[in-house]
């Protein structure tokens, strides 16, 4: 079973983003990416990528971004 760490300063998302670990993006309450990981973020979009050309733009303000972590 995975286990999630909720992110949210720039430090975690620089760890996530130079570990290329995959994460879990919620809007809504609803997952609307998975197994995705981060490509680049600024204060206001994280961009992540599900594949070779699969970049998808999500507005920080309004997701949760959670690290997926194996147990």
């Amino acid at each position: 079973m995975a286990q999630n760490r909720r992110l949210e300063t720039d430090q975690e998302f620089q760890e996530v983003l130079e570990s290329q670990a995959q994460i879990r993006v919620f809007k809504d309450d609803h997952i609307i990416d998975s197994g995705v990981v981060i490509t680049r973020y600024d204060e206001n979009t994280i961009v992540v990528n599900s594949g070779v050309s699969g970049l998808t733009y999500h507005p920080r303000k309004l997701c949760e971004f959670f690290e997926i972590k194996k147990r």
